[in-house]
Parts: C-alpha cells; sequence; structure tokens
C-alpha cells in the first residue's frame, strides 16, 4: 500500500469555478499557487492544470503568465461569443479526459471543482482504484459531489491561507478569467506555510 506522503498526485484546476466562487463568497481572490501548495501536502505532483479562457483582448495574459511562473500548466479554449451576448468557455470534457487519462498514472486525482457535473467521473475513477479528492468553497460545492470524494478540503475553512485577504507571495490575479454567464450562475453560494513541492511532468 502507498504511504499518503509517497502518493503521486495530479490536480486539475476548474479555474472559471474558483475565481467566481471565491468573488461571490468572500469577496476576494485565490492564490491559486498556494492552493495547489496546500492540497499537495508535501506528496509528489505529477501534474497540476489550470484550465482557463482567453477572450478576444487577451486581458487575462497576465494571469496566465503568473500561473505558469508558479509551475502550473495551463490549457487555454477561446471564449465563444454568441449572437445573443452569451459567453461559453465549458471545459468539463477536457478536464474528465484528462482526470481519466491521468488516472493511469498516479494514485490520486484532486478536482478542484465544485461543479456536480463531475460525479460521475469520481464514480469512474473510484471503479479504476484512484483515489479522488474534491477542493472547493463548501458553500458552492454539489452536495453529491462532496459525499463522493474520498476527501473533500472546504477552502473556506482549511484553505483560508490561500485567500488573498491572507499574506501571499505572488501577484496572480492583474487580470481574472473571463467571466461568463453561464458561470456566474453557477458558482454563486448555494445556501503554516509549506517547503517547496516537488514537480514531476509526465506527457500522455
Amino acid at each position: 500500500m502507498v504511504t499518503r506522503l509517497a502518493q503521486r498526485v495530479a490536480l486539475l484546476i476548474d479555474t472559471q469555478n474558483m475565481y467566481h466562487s471565491a468573488k461571490h463568497i468572500h469577496n476576494t481572490r485565490l492564490a491559486f499557487s498556494k492552493l495547489v501548495d496546500l492540497i499537495a501536502a508535501d506528496r509528489p505532483i505529477i501534474r497540476a492544470i489550470a484550465y482557463v479562457a482567453k477572450s478576444k483582448t487577451g486581458e487575462e495574459q497576465s494571469f496566465f503568465e503568473a500561473l505558469h511562473g508558479a509551475g502550473i500548466e495551463l490549457k487555454i479554449k477561446d471564449v465563444q461569443e454568441f449572437a445573443g451576448g452569451q459567453k461559453k468557455a465549458d471545459w468539463d470534457v477536457g478536464m474528465a479526459v484528462d482526470a481519466i487519462k491521468l488516472g493511469e498514472k498516479v494514485d490520486v486525482i484532486v478536482l478542484i471543482t465544485g461543479d456536480g457535473d463531475f460525479v460521475p467521473l469520481v464514480e469512474y475513477l473510484h471503479g479504476h482504484g484512484v483515489i479522488v479528492e474534491v477542493a472547493a468553497f463548501a458553500e458552492s460545492t454539489n452536495a453529491q459531489l462532496k459525499a463522493v470524494a474520498d476527501r473533500f478540503i472546504d477552502i473556506s475553512t482549511e484553505g483560508r491561507e490561500c485567500l488573498m485577504g491572507s499574506k501571499s507571495p505572488r501577484s496572480e490575479t492583474s487580470k481574472p478569467p473571463v467571466n461568463t454567464e453561464a458561470e456566474q450562475d453557477e458558482n454563486k453560494p448555494k445556501g503554516g506555510k509549506r517547503g517547496p513541492t516537488r514537480r514531476v511532468r509526465v506527457s500522455y
């Protein structure tokens, strides 16, 4: 049996979900690099991926560069704009595909999202012997997602040091992710310093 500190971990960040949840619940922003290190808890990180959306203006570039500089890999999708003014940048399928692929190479998948659409993915990974942890804000996390996860990390309590109100060594929030209407609705509330983490790249 693999000990906890030897667990190989992959972290998949639903950046839009987390950004807007932090804004609506705590009226602040999230230090993603600190959150990654907190969740990894000195376990080896095989991949840390943030799924982001890019607008036509490219105003998020400094935010993307800060994430990349913190050792977080980016997967970028252009925002789709529709005639009615609605915007869409959905990464659910991409995150799920990556989680399934990475599940063959790691011991733990950490889904940093509160989206209940990932419940079937968690159940699939469990069926293939993968431990699944979920990190998000309890106030905006789907109840079933919390229930099926092997561990739920409530950022509102366990991760308060990752909110921008606390001291942060990096500025990752020069420009936030694109704010789509769907994400605004989805992410509204629903009723110790660590050492450097080892980062190893595995291609697939």
